[in-house]
C-alpha cells in the first residue's frame, strides 16, 4: 500500500528513457551491461607521471543519451534504486578485467581497489559515496574469479574543489589539480596480510610503500582523464603501482574511439 501511494506522488520511470514504471528498462539496461572495453585512447589528460604509456581504463558504455541521463540520475538525483543494475555491470566486468590484472601482478600481489572520491560539498549533497559502491562491486568482481583484492579508500576529497558536472574541459583541469589527496588522518584499509596500510607508508621515500600490492582506481565517469591522473599522482607518494581503473562510462571521442589491447600497460 504504501508503495503505491509512493509511486502516485513520485511516479516511478526509467532512469535512462522516462519509461513509467520501471527502475531502469531493458534497452537501457543493456548499454551498461555489455564487455567492458578500454576508452583511455580517447583521454587527453591520462598521461600520468612515471609511466611510459597510458593508465589503461575500462569502461561499460558511452557517456552520452540514456546512459548519461541514467548516470546522472544515480549520482545527482538521488536514485539509489539503480545501484543493483550498475553494481551487477561493474561486477562483471571485474570479472572480465581480472584475468588482464593478474597477468601484469601477478598471482601473489594484492590489489587495493581504490574510489576516486567526490569533493566534500558533493559528498554532502548526495548523502552517500556512490563510486564507493562501484569499488565495492570491482571487489566482488576481482575476488569472485579468485584475485586477491580488499576496498581501500585511501583518497579523500578536497573542499577546494568543485563537482565536475557541468564543467567544460579546461574547467575540469583546473578543477582536479587540487581535487584529491591520500588520506591523512586513521590508515586507510588495506587488506589482511598484505602487511602494512598505507597510512605507515605515506613516508617512505624511495622504498615501495606496501610490498606486493598494486592499485585499480574506480570512477563512475572519465571525460579527459585529469580526474584519474590526479588520483594517480596522489597515490604515488606512497609508491605503489597504479595498474588501471574501471568506469560506468567515458564520453566518446568526436571521431570515434581507438580499439586499444585488453591488458594494463599496453599502449
Amino acid at each position: 500500500m504504501l508503495r503505491e501511494v509512493v509511486r502516485l506522488v513520485l511516479p516511478l520511470e526509467c532512469a535512462g528513457c522516462g519509461r513509467p514504471d520501471v527502475v531502469l528498462c531493458g534497452p537501457c539496461s543493456e548499454l551498461l551491461c555489455g564487455a567492458p572495453r578500454r576508452v583511455d585512447a580517447d583521454a587527453p589528460r591520462l598521461d600520468v607521471a612515471g609511466r611510459d604509456d597510458r593508465l589503461p581504463v575500462w569502461a561499460l558504455a558511452d557517456y552520452r543519451g540514456p546512459v548519461r541521463e541514467a548516470v546522472v540520475a544515480w549520482k545527482d538525483r538521488g536514485r539509489a534504486d539503480l545501484d543493483p543494475v550498475l553494481v551487477a555491470g561493474l561486477r562483471s566486468a571485474a570479472r572480465t578485467v581480472a584475468p588482464s590484472v593478474q597477468r601484469a601482478v601477478g598471482p601473489t600481489t594484492h590489489v587495493l581497489v581504490v574510489p576516486v572520491p567526490s569533493s566534500p560539498l558533493a559528498s554532502l549533497r548526495r548523502g552517500r559515496a556512490p563510486v564507493g559502491v562501484l569499488a565495492s562491486a570491482v571487489v566482488d568482481g576481482f575476488r569472485g574469479v579468485g584475485l586477491r583484492a580488499s576496498l581501500c579508500p585511501a583518497l579523500v576529497g578536497r573542499a577546494s574543489a568543485r563537482d565536475q558536472v557541468g564543467l567544460g574541459q579546461r574547467a575540469r583541469q583546473r578543477n582536479v589539480s587540487g581535487r584529491v589527496a591520500l588520506r591523512r588522518s586513521a590508515p586507510a584499509r588495506t587488506a589482511r596480510g598484505a602487511g602494512a596500510v598505507l597510512g605507515s607508508a605515506r613516508g617512505r621515500s624511495g622504498r615501495a610503500g606496501v610490498p606486493g600490492c598494486a592499485i585499480v582506481l574506480v570512477d563512475d565517469v572519465l571525460t579527459t582523464g585529469a580526474t584519474l591522473a590526479t588520483a594517480a599522482a596522489a597515490l604515488g607518494q606512497v609508491r605503489i603501482p597504479t595498474l588501471a581503473a574501471l568506469v560506468l562510462a567515458a564520453t566518446p571521442a568526436p571521431r570515434g574511439t581507438l580499439v586499444l589491447p585488453p591488458g594494463p600497460g599496453a599502449g
